[in-house]
Parts: structure tokens; C-alpha cells; sequence
């Protein structure tokens, strides 16, 4: 493989090389922030007086900005050129981020992550254009090769020092690294990326965006505060469930009736498209939700350190790593068989987890995260290929904006959703499971020779209150992943319904 890559990058420019490093950097900032956050969720819910489900916000409104934002990408570079819309959004992703570290309540926070997802949602769809225009066709393979690897690199790194500076020092430094290789970024793309032609007079559809973006708030908002406000019960999650119906409608009455639409809806007209349509948005549901989940359960459950658990989410890292390289060898004869594989990898982890009990080891989870990883990266290359596979080539950019969209999408609602079975599950097994405490019980009549604790006494009481507490979260989270894993198995089937093709025309 080195003789390979050593042929594929002469005639590579000192010049070419530093735009691919600039770009390379770029992106494993932002695929950083995506998962280094998530080790110190437990931490922020201490340090901010937030609740499981209100910290949560702060990755899925995250999510929300990134999806928003990601498919205004194509207007924003006519609108402003290449070099001009990556100087400006690494400069909000650098500041966004330093505010994140200074936020002292959890509003604060919620919006500066908006912000930060907002301007860190260009950066990999815009240096993979760059990319592709620099280099000349022949080494598109292997510059976009290098520069993916910062891609994958970046949720290894991200947990892994996330973790340890979490410990050492305390969550806002999470925040605060991101700045100094920012500026790194910043500098690089100041001196070598250059500006393309831009038009000034280039419209963006903002009907469909300001719907669309006001949609998703709204359905965000309302699985978010649902379970809280005991959800219909509420004045508040009726009027953005309403919200959230009204824009939808106007959003999809809008662009099937315009004639330059935020999203183009014809494109459902192909197969491929729709059943990927679909797909992508179940690839979201798997991919960021157990990053949520693991170090709330670890830490409260387990009581393990964040050090431990970046390890523990990095592991989920190297497993997209093997599978990216995988996928390599297995999309040359039928992208189904790398879909479906990819798809049964992370529904089998999530149904590992949902099995696991309140002992589980290190080594269990360690194994289930790369699972779940070695899932992600096999099934993405696949995923895209069938989206694509019939579609127009001058479809592609708006076809990918819709792709990102669905998958964050997915991924923020079934974060909500996830999270709110942990906690009604939780609050219901505690009921069911104290009735067993009470005078009747012949466990707790013969006290300490049989190892229980001795009921007349407060201190044991309350440590027995904590213990049912923490088993009956355990099978919160295991009602969670069962979920997750029963959602993953539901996509296996849409699979054979997909047309086969070779090489990206039908057979």
C-alpha cells in the first residue's frame, strides 16, 4: 500500500501540499468538536445544575445548527468565494468555540454550541470542493484519501484528549484547544487557499430555508422539553408541535411549486435516491446516539473517570478506521454487501450494550464501541454510492447537502428520544423495584447475615435507595440501545430493494 500511495503522490506541488494540510486540519478540528464534548457531558450537568435530558442540548441543537447550515454551503461559496467563506467560518468555529469555554450557565452554552455548529457545517463540504479543485483528476483518489483521514482521525482524537484534559484540568478546556489550531487553519488558509469567482447577485431560496430551519427548531425544541413538561399536557409542546407541522407544510408545498427550490424534491423520482434517502437518515440514528449515551452511563453507573471513557469512545474511532479501509475492497463488487454489513456491525453492537448488565467490563464496551465504529465506516462509502448511483452528476452538491442533513437530523431526534427513555424508564423501574423494600420482604428481615442492608438504619436505606436508583437507570439505558438496535435491524430490509449497479450505472 505505501508503493501506492508514494506513485499516486508525484507530481504533487510543495504548494498542493500545504493546501491539503491546511484543509486536512480543517476538518479533523470539526470532527473533533463533534464527539470531544460528549466526554464531559457528566461534568457539565454537575458544573451547570442541568439535568440528563437539558445537557443534552447542548450536542443535539449542536447537530441542528450543523444541519442547517450544511446545505446552504453551494449558495455561500457563489456568494462569497472559496477562500472568503473558509476564512470566515474557521474565524465563528474558533470564537464560537472559546465562548463554549466561557459560558457559566447552560443557555449560554446551548447557543454559543449552535453557533459553532453553524460555522463549523461548511468547513468539510468546502475543503472537500477546494480539494477537488486543486488537484488535477488522477490525484483526486489520493488527496481526498489524505484528507479523509483527518475525518476519521478526528473522533479518535477528539474523546481520547478530550478525556484527559476534561480530568486534568476541567470541561471548558475541551473548548479552549480548539482555538490554538484553529489559528493554525486559519493562517493556512489565509496565504494558500485562493479565491474562486463569486456573484453577488446569486439568491438562495429563503423561503424553504427559513421553514425548513424553524421546522426543525421547533420538532427539536419539543422532543427536547416533551418528557419535562409532560409533553401534550403542555401549552408550550403543543405550540411547537404546531409550529413544527405549519413549516413543514410550507416548506414542502414551497419547493414542489418553485421553480429554484432550497431542495430539490424530484430527485425522490429515483429509486436508489429514495431508498438511500431513507437510509441515511437511519445511518444518523446510530451514529452520534451511543456517543450521548456511554459516558452518562459509565461515569453515573460505573463511576469511571473521563480519562477512561475518551478511551473508551476512541475505540469506536479505530473501528471506523478498519472499516474505511475495508470498504475499499468490498464497494469494487456490490456496495449492498458493505451496506448491509455496515448496518448489521452497529445494530449487533447497540443489541451487545442492550444485553450487558450494571457489572459490565471495560473490555466489553471497548469491543462494542469499535463494533459500532467498524459499522459507521463500512457502511458510509456504500450509503453514498447508492444515493448517487442513477443521479445526474450536476445534482451531486445538492444531493450531498441533503445527505449531511438527514443524517444530523436523525441524529439529534434520537438523541432526544434515547435520552428520554433512559429517564422514564428509570422513574418507572424505581417505582416497580421499591415495592420489594417493605416489611414483608424475608431478605431484609434477617438483615446483615443475609448481606442486605439493615433496614432501621438511615444511612443504609439511602444507600439502598441509590442502588435501586442506579439499577433501575441500567435498564433505562438498556431499553435505550434496544431501540437503537431494533432501528438498525429495520433498515436491513430496505437494502434489497436497492437496484444493482456496477460501477455506478444500473446493470
Amino acid at each position: 500500500m505505501s508503493s501506492a500511495l508514494d506513485g499516486s503522490s508525484k507530481g504533487i506541488t510543495f504548494f498542493q501540499w500545504l493546501i491539503l494540510g491546511t484543509l486536512t486540519l480543517t476538518s479533523t478540528l470539526y470532527a473533533m468538536s463533534m464527539t470531544i464534548a460528549n466526554i464531559a457531558l457528566p461534568q457539565l450537568q454537575g458544573a451547570l445544575g442541568a439535568t440528563q435530558d437539558q445537557i443534552a442540548w447542548t450536542v443535539t441543537f449542536n447537530i441542528i445548527g450543523t444541519a442547517i447550515v450544511t446545505p446552504m454551503t453551494g449558495w455561500l461559496t457563489l456568494r462569497f468565494g472559496q477562500r472568503r467563506l473558509m476564512l470566515c467560518a474557521i474565524f465563528g468555529f474558533a470564537t464560537s468555540s472559546i465562548l463554549c469555554g466561557q459560558a457559566n450557565a447552560l443557555p449560554e452554552l446551548v447557543i454559543y454550541r449552535v453557533f459553532q455548529g453553524a460555522f463549523g457545517g461548511p468547513l468539510v463540504p468546502l475543503s472537500q470542493a477546494i480539494i477537488l479543485g486543486v488537484f488535477p483528476r488522477r490525484l483526486h483518489s489520493f488527496a481526498t484519501a489524505v484528507w479523509g483521514m483527518g475525518v476519521v482521525c478526528g473522533p479518535i482524537i477528539g474523546p481520547t484528549v478530550g478525556g484527559y484534559i476534561s480530568e486534568a484540568y476541567s470541561w471548558r478546556w475541551i473548548f479552549y484547544i480548539i482555538a490554538p489550531f484553529s489559528l493554525l487553519a486559519f493562517l493556512g488558509a489565509w496565504f494558500y487557499v485562493r479565491n474562486t469567482t463569486h456573484n453577488k447577485l446569486s439568491k438562495l431560496d429563503w423561503t424553504g430555508f427559513i421553514s425548513l430551519s424553524i421546522a426543525v427548531t421547533a420538532l427539536q425544541l419539543m422532543l427536547d422539553r416533551g418528557n419535562r413538561l409532560d409533553w401534550f399536557d403542555s401549552k408550550e409542546i403543543l405550540i411547537e408541535a404546531a409550529v413544527a407541522i405549519i413549516c413543514f407544510y410550507i416548506f414542502t408545498a414551497h419547493i414542489l411549486t418553485s421553480r429554484n427550490p432550497y431542495l430539490n424534491p424530484w430527485l425522490l423520482k429515483d429509486r436508489n435516491y429514495l431508498l438511500g434517502f431513507v437510509l441515511v437518515f437511519i445511518y444518523g440514528t446510530l451514529n452520534f446516539t451511543p456517543l450521548v449515551l456511554y459516558p452518562s452511563m459509565l461515569q453515573d453507573l460505573r463511576g469511571y473517570p473521563e480519562s477512561i471513557i475518551g478511551l473508551l469512545l476512541a475505540a469506536r474511532g479505530f473501528g471506523a478506521f478498519m472499516g474505511n479501509f475495508l470498504v475499499l475492497i468490498i464497494s469494487k463488487r456490490d456496495p449492498r454487501i458493505g451496506l448491509a454489513l455496515g448496518f448489521i456491525a452497529q445494530a449487533s453492537s447497540c443489541w451487545l450494550l442492550a444485553n450487558f448488565d450494571i457489572n459490565m467490563t471495560t473490555a466489553g464496551v471497548a469491543w462494542a464501541s469499535a463494533i459500532q465504529g467498524f459499522g459507521v465506516g463500512l457502511s458510509w462509502v456504500p450509503l453514498t454510492i447508492v444515493m448517487f448511483s442513477n443521479i445526474d452528476p450536476k445534482f451531486v452538491p445538492e444531493g450531498t447537502a441533503v445527505l449531511h442533513l438527514l443524517r444530523n437530523i436523525g441524529s439529534s431526534i434520537y438523541i432526544s428520544l434515547t435520552i428520554t427513555i433512559v429517564i422514564r424508564s428509570t422513574s418507572i423501574n424505581y417505582s416497580d423495584l421499591a415495592h420489594f423494600i417493605n416489611p414483608f420482604n424475608e431478605i431484609l428481615l434477617f438483615g446483615r447475615e443475609m448481606g442486605s442492608p439493615n433496614s432501621n438504619m438511615f444511612f443504609d436505606l439511602s444507600n439502598l435507595s441509590g442502588e435501586i436508583e442506579r439499577q433501575s437507570a441500567m435498564i433505562g439505558y438498556i431499553n435505550a440501545f434496544y431501540f437503537l438496535a431494533i432501528t438498525g435491524f429495520l433498515a436491513l430490509p430496505l437494502i434489497f430493494f436497492v437496484k444493482s449497479f456496477t460501477r455506478g450505472k444500473e446493470s
